[in-house]
């Protein structure tokens, strides 16, 4: 049953698309501006996708360079430089690209949840809330008034304070830090970002109480996420599945629901309305970068991963996310750049080990022309 709002009811089997794995996949491919027009400028794209996974930097520039149409490498760097897209860890003990006006309300509703959850770690560690507040104390008298510090000298400073930084110790204060708005990674320093003081680079960042907090936060996933189940939504923030539901009652009658096999699955009404004329991207063939949220930004991944594949997607189970071909909204295989420069080419590893057909060679041409031309630009 699909709900685009709550008088309006349209039983599934009246949309012009029979609903299958492969147009729930292209619906969430177009949610997160990946088919279609795509989205406006870097800024906007982070802010549409609420939240960027990113711990891998080079693998979150290109994802949110594909999601604007003519961006390159060199217009994600700047929105890092000035400002205007930062790089924290919102939700999950995971770095992610979010708009600076929506850090501080995020880490309000999950940084006690961290804080607890590496509680134990802390203690392996032999760090004590003293310590975090000490390093606070050395980290922003060296940055503040405009300054910036990279995490080696941040460390260093740490050391020379007697804070050791050895075996994680280090990268667990500085994520302390982080987490409760004391700094934030600012510029970039080649391939490495600077950190400044929260403040002084977000000056202005939203405030929310905690269930209007919540409720805008599922709301905006589910625009730009959905197809998705509140399932996914409490798993991608870590925020508990009870107070998701209450929450989510404030916003539910401005998203569209969609039952799918057993589950209700959430989506905008304009991703939608695709069921009616039939979803785009058929015969789209893209190449993502590992950790993208089209894989990531879920619990439940085999609506557009088959279980028996994703052992290629992630070798040995080590949480390193290999990059995927995804054609016609699921996840066909996985590609690699080999060579360098004006010699560099793009090699697919399909899952099926078949030779593409004339049409999707040409998609994945396109794709892999695409790419190179961001890395370029």
């Amino acid at each position: 049953m699909l709900l685009p709002y709550p008088d309006r009811f349209y039983d599934e089997v009246m949309a012009a698309t029979r609903v299958t794995r492969n147009v729930m996949g292209r619906l969430r491919l177009a949610s997160q501006g990946l088919l279609g027009p795509g989205l406006p400028s870097v800024p906007e794209a982070v802010r549409w996708m609420t939240a960027t996974q990113a711990q891998d930097l080079q693998a979150a520039l290109l994802a949110v360079g594909l999601r604007v149409p003519g961006a390159g490498l060199s217009d994600v760097r700047a929105a890092l430089d000035g400002g205007s897209v930062v790089r924290s860890w919102p939700m999950r003990g995971t770095l992610h690209l979010v708009a600076p006006g929506d850090l501080r309300w995020m880490l309000d509703l999950t940084a006690e949840r961290l804080h607890r959850v590496v509680a134990g770690r802390h203690r392996e560690l032999d760090i004590t809330w003293t310590d975090i507040e000490k390093c606070r104390d050395v980290a922003l008298e060296r940055v503040s008034g405009g300054g910036s510090v990279s995490r080696n000298e941040l460390f260093a400073d740490f050391e020379a304070a007697g804070q050791p930084t050895t075996g994680q110790r280090g990268i667990h204060i500085l994520g302390s830090l982080c987490r409760h708005a004391w700094l934030v990674q600012g510029p970039l320093a080649g391939n490495q970002q600077l950190l400044v003081a929260f403040d002084e680079w977000i000056p202005e960042s939203r405030t929310l109480e905690r269930q209007e907090g919540i409720a805008e936060f599922a709301l905006r996933y589910f625009r730009s996420h959905g197809p998705a189940t509140l399932q996914d939504f409490s798993w991608w923030t870590q925020l508990p599945l009870t107070e998701v539901r209450a929450a989510f009652e404030q916003v539910k009658g401005e998203l569209a629901e969609l039952t799918y096999g057993d589950a209700a699955y959430w989506m905008s009404p304009e991703t939608a309305s695709l069921l009616d004329d039939g979803v785009p991207g058929q015969r789209s063939v893209l190449l993502l970068p590992g950790f993208d949220e089209f894989l990531l930004g879920y619990q439940d991944r085999s609506l557009v991963l088959a279980p028996e594949h994703a052992s290629r997607i992630v070798p040995g189970g080590n949480g390193v996310f290999k990059k995927t071909v995804v054609a016609g909204g699921e996840v066909a295989g996985t590609w690699a750049r080999a060579g360098t420069s004006r010699s560099a080419a793009v090699v697919p590893e399909l899952f099926d080990d078949r030779p593409l057909g004339p049409s999707a060679q040409a998609a994945f041409g396109r794709a892999a022309q695409q790419y190179l031309t961001f890395l370029n630009t």
